[in-house]
């Protein structure tokens, strides 16, 4: 691994609170997802913004849609992401690429029945998923593929 694909994933981790935090209280996605009221809260957010089906697809058992940066702004609100892009120390215009290639990819992972089963995920739990999209999703970054 090159020393760029090394930086980019301490950066990826950091932002999405993945395995090697030291304090996995204080998870960025974690945080996230508590700020949202859980999955379900998330998913209200992402349906009151007109992003439903995007949503439904990263839940759902088939291929998951892809959103733009902008679009996950307006879900989450310009205030929560410029929080987590302070926690992490990145502007928000690195942020947001990154939360909207790997937001979907996390909850998939976190719904892997298909349906929202459990709304608020344990911080191992969490950890377990982003360490999963990170290893395969980390080389999709940089060859182009989703």
């Amino acid at each position: 691994m090159g020393l760029f694909d090394t930086l980019a994933k301490q950066a990826i981790g950091s932002l999405l609170g993945g395995a090697g935090n030291s304090n996995p209280q204080g998870d960025l996605l974690s945080g996230l997802l508590s700020q949202a009221g859980g999955l379900s809260g998330l998913m209200d957010k992402f349906n009151q913004a007109g992003l439903k089906d995007a949503f439904s697809s990263w839940v759902g058992t088939g291929e998951n849609q892809a959103v733009r940066p902008d679009q996950l702004q307006q879900a989450l609100g310009s205030d929560a992401i410029a929080g987590l892009a302070s926690k992490v120390g990145l502007d928000v215009k690195t942020v947001l690429p990154l939360l909207s290639q790997f937001l979907p990819q996390i909850i998939d992972k976190l719904t892997p029945n298909g349906a929202v089963d459990n709304s608020n995920p344990s911080a191992d739990q969490l950890q377990n998923v982003v360490a999963s999209v990170m290893k395969g999703g980390l080389s999709s970054l940089f060859s182009g593929k989703a």
